[in-house]
């Protein structure tokens, strides 16, 4: 696949052209991208995607950061593997948002060729979401593309979206969040330096380093499955402030304990799915009666990885 992260270079042909935020790439995703592939393949086109980063949430001010489910990088391999040809990631800024949605559509039909524009049933577009489906559909007559549109996708009666996934993590539903993305939720990072109080309770732990605008599933520990240098471990993980320890509020932090691991983990990329949610962050009256309950977990995770994994 192609990536571009500007519609300027691009000087293409006969193009079908889908376009979304796909934050998340979740199973509605995959189902639309995957049909819009093999459709724009046997009619000989290209299979274009437009995305945006910033989301036009964030830049427009309705949401607060985090809230991302996957980072641009990532949002581009997941995409890739779907067997999409060419990607382009549009910068997304106040300007463009002031954008007619007119303008905007005719770039895409001058550097993309387009032929065929697949989008949501909910999908608008430019100043003031002018571009709603039947404009979107006046302009494909103006511009010389036709429309088709995808329905929503529904799993068990629920309709699929980015928002509902990243309810589910606010509440710590993470066995939900991962049946609407069609795998478990990821966390990627960087293992840093902490300071040292697991190691010296007999559980040592990695302090993950996470890109601070992706979403963290709500304070609590969980059973998960930590990849590192290619190798996945089970891992009991602490979101939150470590309230046995912490005599004021403090910053959240992730913390994985592998099981079934020795070795030096500092400075290496940890990647943690979270599988299932095993109880809230409390504070213990001491550090053996925390170190007790460490040990529970243990064992309830042990029980969650081996039947999932």
């Amino acid at each position: 696949m192609q990536h571009y992260t500007s519609l300027a270079p691009l000087h293409l042909r006969n193009t079908w052209v889908t376009i979304g935020v796909f934050d998340g790439v979740h199973v509605g995703h995959q189902a639309l991208l995957r049909d819009f592939v093999a459709e724009a393949h046997q009619h000989d086109a290209q299979a274009v995607v437009v995305t945006f980063y910033p989301h036009p949430a964030e830049v427009l001010g309705s949401v607060e950061v985090p809230f991302y489910l996957t980072s641009p990088e990532e949002k581009a391999a997941r995409i890739a593997a779907l067997g999409v040809d060419v990607l382009v990631t549009h910068p997304f800024d106040r300007e463009v948002a002031q954008r007619s949605a007119y303008d905007f559509m005719a770039d895409l039909h001058a550097h993309l060729g387009l032929r065929r524009l697949w989008v949501g049933y909910d999908f608008a577009l430019g100043r003031h979401r002018e571009g709603d489906i039947p404009t979107l559909r006046r302009l494909g007559q103006r511009l010389g593309y036709s429309l088709h549109v995808v329905e929503a996708y529904v799993l068990d009666g629920e309709v699929v979206s980015s928002t509902r996934i990243r309810q589910a993590l606010y509440a710590g539903d993470v066995a939900g969040a991962a049946r609407l993305l069609g795998r478990w939720y990821d966390v990627q990072g960087e293992v840093v330096r902490g300071d040292g109080r697991g190691r010296t309770l007999g559980f040592p732990t990695a302090n993950l380093a996470v890109w601070p605008k992706r979403l963290i599933p709500k304070a609590g520990v969980y059973a998960c499955y930590a990849e590192v240098a290619g190798r996945v471990h089970p891992a009991v993980v602490n979101i939150g402030t470590r309230p046995t320890f912490a005599s004021q509020a403090a910053p959240p932090r992730i913390e994985a304990h592998l099981l079934d691991f020795s070795g030096e983990l500092y400075g290496q990329k940890l990647t943690l799915q979270f599988v299932a949610r095993l109880r809230d962050e409390r504070r213990f009256p001491s550090p053996e009666a925390l170190a007790a309950q460490i040990n529970r977990d243990i064992e309830v995770a042990r029980e969650h990885l081996s039947r999932k994994g």
